[in-house]
């Protein structure tokens, strides 16, 4: 009784030093804590607006349109008169809502199809191939383009043309990644044991590629606001009255001479949230793949 609490205590000290060492590793890598930064700041103003906003974004004032950042209005009103500030902060929510449930569909849809094409092999892994090949062929823009034509624009149609675009992305790094650790000893050995394709594919393919998912979905993450940002600013994506970062540019471009900041405020938002999504996938690599580390 004595060995085997021991051993316990031995276990669980390991894997605190090893989650002791990953933390510290992730805390002195430069570009995850920026990336963690700028996106804890995005989360939270996100978080913040489901509950409170200075001004509302639907109630509209005429008589105050076009004011200059101001102690009321710290990024001012728009044409509207409606508070620029707390528009930014509704848009902040709609874009991670929006890019957050269509990278999940991707990945929900392309782990699973990457990870049984490799592990089945031969027909079935052509045809997916050939799905990712075709999907491919089809942009986010240009599916929503043919969504909207057949059912409308509006945020659920961008979810699902941003969906369909990440569902080749995940599915053929999953099947890379799953038929590099498919040749590995320890696998062959689960076999050897007994375990079957999907159990061996559950309790060893997949936590092997878990990190590499991890940082892809960060970057599809990334890709995803700005996809949204695109739609809404061809009028494809979020509808009015609800704010969006990329429907706010496209009714600024008539507006630049006269009140830039409202161009101004909406575009550092898009670069600095996409900036920091990327630092923090690139920090990610680096704290999760060993061989990244030791090259650099």
């Amino acid at each position: 009784m004595a060995s085997d609490g021991a051993s316990d205590g031995a276990s669980d000290g390991a894997k605190e030093g090893g989650l002791g060492e990953v933390a510290a590793k992730a805390l002195g890598n430069r570009s995850f804590v920026i990336g963690g930064v700028l996106t804890g700041v995005l989360i939270v103003v996100a978080l913040v607006s489901l509950v409170w906003t200075p001004y509302s974004v639907i109630d509209m004032d005429i008589a105050g349109k076009l004011r200059v950042p101001s102690a009321a209005h710290w990024f001012g009103t728009d044409q509207f008169g409606r508070d620029v500030f707390s528009m930014m902060m509704v848009g902040a929510q709609n874009s991670i809502a929006v890019s957050l449930v269509a990278v999940g569909v991707g990945a929900g849809f392309g782990v699973p199809l990457g990870a049984l094409a490799a592990a089945r092999g031969g027909w079935l892994d052509e045809t997916v191939m050939r799905f990712n090949d075709f999907a491919f062929a089809f942009p986010a823009v240009l599916s929503a383009v043919m969504i909207t034509a057949l059912a409308g624009p509006g945020a659920v149609n961008s979810i699902i043309a941003i969906g369909i675009f990440n569902i080749p992305v995940f599915a053929r790094l999953t099947r890379g990644g799953a038929l590099a650790i498919w040749k590995r000893e320890f696998v062959m050995a689960a076999r050897v044991a007994g375990k079957n394709a999907v159990r061996i594919t559950v309790e060893h393919i997949l936590p092997n590629v878990a990190s590499i998912l991890i940082v892809q979905a960060t970057i599809q993450f990334a890709l995803a606001i700005l996809a949204e940002a695109g739609l809404s600013y061809l009028g494809l994506g979020t509808q009015p009255p609800q704010p969006s970062w990329g429907k706010m540019l496209n009714e600024a471009q008539t507006l630049m001479f006269l009140a830039p900041q409202l161009a101004i405020f909406p575009g550092v938002a898009i670069v600095l949230t996409v900036l920091g999504l990327n630092l923090l996938g690139d920090g990610l690599r680096d704290v999760l793949d060993p061989r990244l580390r030791r090259l650099r």
